[in-house]
């Protein structure tokens, strides 16, 4: 796909790299492409074996690197970059070396690889995954593969290799690296749309954002223990925000509205309890977050909380992470780059349900 893909681009005038982790990688690239394109070899097609290059008649060209030599790639300029196996190229090569070249041109990107972790490759797809206006990303194990050969080695590879292995390598899966806080978050994801009930008892978290980030709005019903309520946008002014919620409340007559505080939070939340609304503001700090985190933490591990099945949060509650400090205190935060926004309005939406006193019936779990 990356070749075809590659020599097309090419072919039709653009400036493209089609890059392996290291020299030996790039082989295998390199006898696809040089195959290809021999028929056309003096028509048109011009092949430079020494520099591993390929011209066309329409000013296009087709370059093979490898990332482990990246002063090969520096001082370039392409129109696209397509990296096989991007998970094991180093994020120096990808940050410094290969994303400059596309500068110039505006330029696309095509990551290709088998996860390896959570690195930045799976930082980048996360991105994708998260709603991101300049990514997209796809994922797919091996069994899905058309090729009856290669459907028949994924069937035989579940019982003849680990299980983390058999599900980075074969299902595709992101396995973390021990860094996740959030565990049977998809198990989880199973609570079905719903509408207003009058024996619920429902309770929102808020979490506000403006342009860099998204405003968050969870509902949860006590009674069942689900999530029955996700809004999540962004870039939109906040008097349309505190419409939203109004609009929101009247829907599903809250107890409780918990709202960060922090920053914008504190005079929205003042215009909304003017409004009479019962909004109760929620200060964020180090410990403050770790409350309301370790309790949606239990909620999971205990099976107590079932969620809508929504990809973006729940990526975020996968990818959310902790980290000790000297200081043997515990932090709790998103990837760098990445949104943490549905983890912080989920989490004070439960929150607020438990902070009731009044326990909980969950009949689901029986």
């Amino acid at each position: 796909m990356a070749g075809a893909i590659a020599i097309s681009a090419a072919a039709n005038g653009n400036a493209v790299a089609w890059i392996a982790p290291t020299y030996k990688n790039s082989r295998p690239l390199w006898r696809f492409a040089e195959s290809a394109v021999l028929p056309c070899v003096g028509r048109g097609v011009e092949l430079n074996k020494s520099e591993r290059e390929i011209t066309f008649s329409g000013g296009g060209w087709l370059g093979v690197y490898s990332a482990d030599n990246i002063a090969s790639i520096l001082g370039n300029a392409f129109n696209l970059a397509l990296i096989d196996e991007a998970a094991r190229v180093t994020e120096e090569a990808w940050a410094e070396a290969i994303q400059p070249t596309l500068a110039d041109y505006d330029g696309d990107a095509i990551l290709i690889s088998t996860p390896k972790g959570r690195n930045w490759f799976w930082r980048e797809w996360m991105r994708g995954r998260q709603g991101d206006k300049e990514y997209a990303s796809f994922t797919a194990p091996s069994s899905a593969n058309p090729n009856p050969n290669i459907k028949r080695a994924a069937l035989m590879a579940r019982d003849r290799v680990p299980e983390r292995t058999y599900r980075q390598e074969w299902l595709a899966e992101f396995i973390e690296d021990g860094g996740g806080v959030f565990r049977n978050v998809r198990a989880s994801a199973t609570a079905p749309p719903a509408s207003y009930r009058r024996d619920g008892r429902y309770y929102f978290g808020v979490d506000w954002g403006r342009s860099n980030d998204y405003t968050v709005i969870d509902c949860i019903n006590s009674v069942t223990g689900e999530q029955v309520a996700h809004e999540r946008f962004t870039d939109i002014g906040y008097q349309v925000q505190v419409n939203r919620l109004v609009g929101l409340y009247e829907r599903w007559k809250p107890e409780t509205i918990l709202a960060e505080s922090n920053s914008m939070g504190a005079p929205l939340i003042e215009q909304l309890q003017g409004l009479g609304l019962p909004v109760t503001g929620f200060h964020t700090d180090n410990a403050s977050k770790k409350k309301i985190i370790e309790g949606l933490q239990l909620a999971f591990e205990r099976n107590k909380l079932r969620i809508l099945n929504d990809e973006t949060a729940i990526s975020e509650l996968e990818a959310y992470e902790q980290e000790t400090l000297r200081s043997g205190l515990i932090r709790y935060s998103a990837p760098e780059g990445l949104h943490d926004d549905c983890v912080m309005a989920l989490a004070l939406a439960w929150h607020a349900a438990m902070d009731t006193g009044e326990g909980f019936a969950f009949s689901y779990m029986n």
